[in-house]
């Protein structure tokens, strides 16, 4: 086994309620082997190429702030939505991050992010490897959407659905209230994947049916047809529940956000547009067409940072992962992401592996065709089994003047 003296961490992308737990594997695991720097890029790599960075030994000096770190949402370190260009293309951009990084003489190099995270990491071990830098790059998984290919499953994601199924059940407490028949349509976040409004499918119980219809972009979305099984839904109940996935896309091909007027064309740096409307879309839909009281709640941000309704099993794995990534690096790999491994279904045992990030960037893991139940629009038995286990457990924050108290870096 190696040694590393000094390393650097970053966080990138859409943020999710457990980011700072690998964050604090990785910091706790560096430190107790012997690291004597572990700095954190603020803003992810952009901020790098700034060369704005902190040495988290000033701010992170405890076990209890460590503890801290894992229960506070949202990425401690700020994030970016910045994309590398191609190895060949703008080579002056590599040369800048390695003479920052030399410079710092850093030995292994953490991000934390989802799939285009890991294209990061596979352009900068890739031109490591060109000219003979024997820094290591390691990616360490995150995402809410689930999609990252190989890894079982991703961290940030249990969290999520989590949040996800518990409101579902208190929107439909809320939805029963007064007499009087009301479609109640949920904006699940979800570009091209569907695991988390899927994840709505976790809130049917004895005491909850969960959403009655779920609308998922794998799959496209005939609006004339969802509007006839409502209409047959309101002849057997007076609420009638819909989630559906911000990219779901109609007949024609198109988001459904489209077609709203006040839709805007919103791109960020690797080319993802900005989408929100597709439960409104419906909503107006269904208003129009049977004349009822209807509603389009969008769960939009609150997703990704509810931290007082974790998953303790999510928040461990995240920390697992930022650790396993340490020790990856000290092992000698590079341009590998830590990835999930699912050992049992039943009892649930997960552990971590590590696998070439390289066939991991640009690659989407969509929810599987066959775990969706295409005549009734909702999920099968095999995702329930295959998501539950990532939603269980609690873990609370620490609690301060009735709030959760979280940490953060001054300005």
């Amino acid at each position: 086994m190696g040694e590393l003296k000094n390393v650097i961490v970053g966080q990138s992308g859409g943020p999710t309620a457990v980011i700072n737990s690998s964050l604090a594997g990785v910091f706790r695991t560096a430190k107790m082997n012997g690291a004597k720097n572990i700095y954190g890029m603020r803003h992810g790599i952009q901020g790098l190429l700034e060369e704005k960075c902190v040495n988290m030994s000033n701010y992170i000096k405890s076990e209890l702030e460590i503890e801290l770190l894992k229960r506070t949402p949202s990425s401690y370190l700020g994030s970016c939505r910045y994309k590398l260009p191609a190895l060949g293309e703008d080579d002056s951009v590599y040369e800048k991050i390695f003479a920052i990084l030399n410079k710092m003489e850093i030995d292994a190099f953490f991000y934390i992010g989802g799939n285009d995270s890991m294209d990061t990491i596979a352009k900068l071990s890739t031109y490591a490897e060109q000219i003979g830098s024997p820094i290591r790059f390691i990616g360490v998984p995150k995402t809410i959407d689930n999609d990252l290919a190989v890894t079982d499953h991703t961290p940030g994601f249990g969290s999520a659905a989590k949040f996800i199924a518990s409101t579902v059940k208190e929107l439909s407490r809320d939805a029963l209230v007064y007499d009087a028949s009301s479609v109640t349509v949920l904006e699940i976040m979800g570009r091209n994947a569907g695991w988390l409004t899927a994840a709505t499918a976790l809130a049917r119980g004895e005491d909850c049916s969960g959403p009655d219809l779920i609308l998922l972009p794998e799959l496209p979305v005939d609006i004339d047809e969802v509007v006839e099984k409502i209409a047959e839904l309101q002849k057997k109940k007076k609420s009638v529940m819909v989630a559906i996935s911000e990219g779901a896309k109609g007949l024609d091909g198109r988001y459904l956000c489209e077609t709203l007027a006040s839709s805007r064309e919103m791109i960020d740096a690797f080319g993802h547009r900005a989408l929100t409307g597709s439960g409104r879309c419906i909503a107006d839909k269904v208003a129009e067409e049977l004349n009822c009281k209807t509603r389009a709640v969008e769960f939009s941000t609150l997703q990704r940072c509810a931290s007082h309704i974790v998953a303790r099993v999510d928040m461990t794995e995240a920390f697992q992962v930022g650790a396993s990534a340490v020790m990856a690096a000290l092992n000698g790999e590079t341009g590998k992401m830590i990835t999930l491994v699912r050992k049992m279904a039943e009892p649930y045992i997960c552990v971590t592996d590590v696998y070439d990030v390289k066939k991991i960037a640009n690659l989407e893991k969509k929810l599987p065709i066959e775990w969706i139940d295409k005549d009734n629009y909702w999920v099968t038995d095999d995702f329930i089994f295959y998501a539950r286990p990532l939603i269980q457990a609690e873990l609370y924050p620490f609690m301060i003047d009735g709030v959760p108290k979280h940490i953060v870096i001054p300005d």
